[in-house]
């Protein structure tokens, strides 16, 4: 048996792979996860020293969900067979997927604003980063899908490179 980690880096991201796991609409579930959750860690030194120290003989695939297109994730050369590192991009945050649902797309390209600061501000959507408030408003998870998926029809995804929808079932 391989082995998923999910490695989130907020408390959204992580809220919105519970939802999609709980809901099975992932391409993995949470019994081939790594604690069987989502993890909150950025750093491959401390994945490395918390997570494969364990003896791991299996393979692990990371998926890696972060904003970020330049944030490296360099592990030790011992383990680079073993694992494969995926990156799935979020840019130019997970707020979009908000924006997406409340039909606000062509308003918040012309605030010239930050995704955050656009559902703050214009959606008044105060704790738009908070767990509970993504838990909450994606409650409909067939929302949460659509927005995922008209995300990336609107994106400039960047060659080789995936988004969440690309782990959807």
């Amino acid at each position: 048996m391989s082995y998923i980690a999910c490695l989130c880096e907020g408390a959204a991201e992580q809220a919105v792979i519970e939802l999609l796991l709980d809901a099975e609409k992932l391409i993995f579930t949470r019994d081939e996860m790594l604690e069987g959750e989502p993890l909150r860690c950025r750093s491959a030194s401390k994945f490395e020293a918390k997570y494969l120290r364990k003896g791991f003989s299996e393979k692990i695939t990371i998926y890696r969900i972060l904003d970020s297109r330049r944030e490296r994730f360099t592990l030790s050369t011992v383990y680079t067979k073993k694992i494969d590192v995926i990156n799935v991009i979020t840019a130019p945050e997970i707020e979009m997927l908000i924006i997406f649902t409340e039909g606000k797309y062509n308003e918040y390209k012309k605030s010239g604003k930050k995704p955050s600061d656009y559902c703050k501000s214009n959606l008044k959507h105060p704790n738009v980063k908070s767990e509970t408030f993504i838990k909450e408003y994606f409650s409909d998870v067939e929302t949460l899908v659509s927005a995922i998926i008209e995300y990336k029809r609107v994106s400039n995804v960047q060659a080789g490179e995936l988004t969440l929808a690309d782990l959807l079932k």
